[in-house]
């Protein structure tokens, strides 16, 4: 099982990437092996030292009670403390965001997602990506690779 944030990597570039555990409930797990997620604008911000996404949309599960979770809640990630304070470090600098990239299934049974150090593209390398790849699939289309 595995999402991922498409709209990402067109809208940044990504010096660094790292691994996060994350804090779920039942149900929110119930609709991630689902596959009912959506990245749409989310984003990692810090607060009192911890490491939290947020706009993460994780869909309500359709056969959970009263005890079902919050789409939209807030979540934690789970990071040792030195990657923390070396991220915190990273967005203090000006134009630096923390975008999850993808949530996949661990070995371990457990839900990881994984976050990247990114900078704002401008509206040219925006532009600069879509021709590279057009020539990419045209190179391919060509040549049969």
């Amino acid at each position: 099982m595995e999402l991922n944030n498409r709209k990402a990597h067109y809208e940044y570039f990504f010096e660094d990437s790292y691994i996060a555990g994350m804090v779920l409930s039942g149900t929110e797990i119930k609709s991630l092996r689902a596959g009912k997620a959506s990245f749409n604008d989310s984003y990692c911000i810090f607060h009192k030292g911890e490491l939290y996404v947020k706009s993460l949309h994780i869909s309500e599960y359709s056969y959970g009670t009263h005890s079902n979770h919050e789409p939209m809640q807030e979540r934690k990630l789970l990071l040792n403390k030195r990657e923390l304070r070396k991220l915190e470090n990273k967005i203090k600098e000006k134009g630096y965001s923390i975008i999850p990239l993808r949530l996949f299934l661990a070995e371990s049974g457990y839900f990881k997602m994984e976050i990247g150090v990114g900078k704002g593209k401008k509206h040219y390398d925006k532009r600069e990506t879509i021709k590279g790849r057009e020539t990419e699939r045209d190179i391919k289309r060509k040549y049969g690779i």
